[in-house]
């Protein structure tokens, strides 16, 4: 992929995972949904709170977790969570989630999933 489009995709990443608790009336600018998995969910809710306003903010990529420049994937310590809590985001053709997306720099044509999981549920 080449520099330009991983830096569109890294864009909408993360004007995404800015606005994704964000009320909003119509539809977003960056179409998706997040997902999280029993771990998270059965967290208390003010942890989750804490942690989804963590991968709305997460800024800290580095080349291991972040090879392509995408910022799709981060992984965050908390305190009073007994493990890393990992974030990915996978994209998809449409919000049937059936087809990956064949251009996710396009939102127009791509639908994004973030799931927050606990690293155990990776």
């Amino acid at each position: 992929m080449d520099e330009q489009k991983a830096k569109q995709i890294a864009a909408l990443n993360d004007q995404f995972r800015l606005k994704f608790f964000v009320p909003t009336f119509g539809p977003r600018p960056v179409p998706g949904h997040i997902v999280c998995t029993r771990g998270i969910s059965g967290l208390p809710p003010e942890m989750q709170i804490r942690i989804w306003s963590a991968v709305s903010e997460y800024n800290s990529f580095t080349e291991d977790d972040d090879p392509y420049g995408e910022h799709d994937f981060g992984a965050i310590t908390m305190d009073g969570v007994p493990e890393k809590i990992f974030w990915k985001i996978d994209y998809y053709a449409d919000k049937s989630c059936a087809l990956g997306a064949e251009d996710p720099s396009d939102p127009a044509r791509s639908f994004r999933v973030l799931t927050i999981m606990l690293a155990s549920e990776y």
